[in-house]
């Protein structure tokens, strides 16, 4: 059987590849990633992929050519850097916000049948709504029928509220149905904190452990751990004594104007030094997510910041899925990824379309 191929662009560690590369319909060939240890990360969790390392701006013809030895591409899925189009951030429109004009260079290149652009809520109220308006008419103007909607990572599975835009093209009709919601109301329940992190050992600031606590009891915890055999990445950050006293003295769900005045940080937002909640899915995570003075990321039950493996499951990333670099390079690929399990969702109905 002939398969769909692929090109993955702003590739990360593969968060979006993940939900493709489990279906046997589709190869991904080739790869682009700017950061070196994050490419490194990528090729190891997807060895047969061509990855080409550097900037997406300095990728031409011949390199994409030479990756793809004579194939043809059928799809190209990914989303550019969301720094510039985060809430978050200083919403500048910058370089970055521009990346959108490489991807459609890529896309004029290899023509595929169709594309998955994914990028940060965001997006869609940037310099007033005119840069998506923007995007999409570059994409039309390339021959493409567009379907864009806002999915919600938490109804599909992951333990996480992380809401992104998934911007679908096909040349010709556009049969693409999003993904109907697996999770949440009147559907099987949300996963929580206690379920998808519940069997890592408890563990206290600047501590580790590479067993787990108990076995997976849960659907959640079966898919992470699969054919996983131990522990890994499970080290709590090392913090000083005021902050694991400000932790220590949350309680579940409670935010720094919770705190006695006494140890009350001065300065922060309303969301900062705040533990998240053990019996409900996570808040957003970002790549500060052992970072308690950045945002909602202290755990509930152990008074601690996240350990790497916590982001990781937080993501829905399986316990063997690698990262590469120091633990800051790591949480950066965690933080930026888009959940495996989303990306299983959004392949299976690219699958529905493109044989359509």
């Amino acid at each position: 059987m002939s398969k769909y191929k692929i090109m993955d662009l702003f590739a990360g560690v593969g968060g979006l590849s993940y939900g493709f590369s489990t279906l046997p319909e589709f190869e991904i060939l080739a790869a682009n990633e700017i950061e070196k240890d994050i490419a490194t990360a990528y090729n190891l969790n997807h060895p047969s992929v061509k990855m080409l390392n550097c900037d997406i701006n300095e990728l031409t013809e011949e390199m994409i050519a030479e990756s793809l030895n004579g194939e043809q591409i059928d799809i190209i899925v990914g989303g550019p850097p969301c720094q510039s189009y985060s809430t978050l951030g200083k919403r500048q429109m910058d370089d970055r916000a521009n990346l959108f004009m490489q991807y459609k260079r890529i896309l004029n290149i290899l023509k595929p049948r169709a594309f998955v652009f994914e990028n940060v809520v965001g997006i869609l109220s940037m310099d007033k709504g005119r840069l998506f308006k923007r995007i999409q008419a570059e994409f039309v103007e390339l021959g493409y029928k567009l379907n864009y909607k806002v999915l919600n990572a938490v109804d599909y599975g992951v333990p996480q509220q992380r809401e992104r835009v998934f911007l679908v093209g096909f040349k010709g009709e556009n049969n693409f149905d999003f993904p109907a919601p697996t999770h949440g109301e009147g559907l099987k329940p949300y996963v929580t904190l206690r379920q998808a992190i519940g069997d890592l050992p408890v563990l206290k600031s600047g501590q580790s452990a590479a067993e787990y606590a108990y076995q997976a009891d849960n659907d959640f915890l079966h898919f992470v751990r699969g054919s996983s055999q131990g522990l890994t990445e499970h080290s709590a950050p090392k913090n000083g004594a005021h902050l694991i006293r400000i932790m220590e003295t949350l309680k579940d769900g409670q935010s720094k104007d919770d705190l006695p005045e006494d140890i009350r940080p001065k300065s922060g937002y309303g969301n900062t030094y705040a533990k998240l909640w053990w019996d409900r899915p996570s808040t957003t995570i970002t790549r500060n997510f052992a970072c308690p003075s950045s945002s909602r990321c202290i755990h509930p039950r152990d008074s601690r910041a996240m350990s790497i493996r916590e982001g990781a499951r937080l993501q829905s990333f399986p316990d063997n899925y690698k990262f590469f670099g120091s633990d800051s390079m790591k949480r950066l690929e965690i933080g930026n990824a888009v959940p495996p399990l989303l990306s299983v969702a959004i392949a299976k109905q690219m699958l529905k379309a493109i044989k359509e």
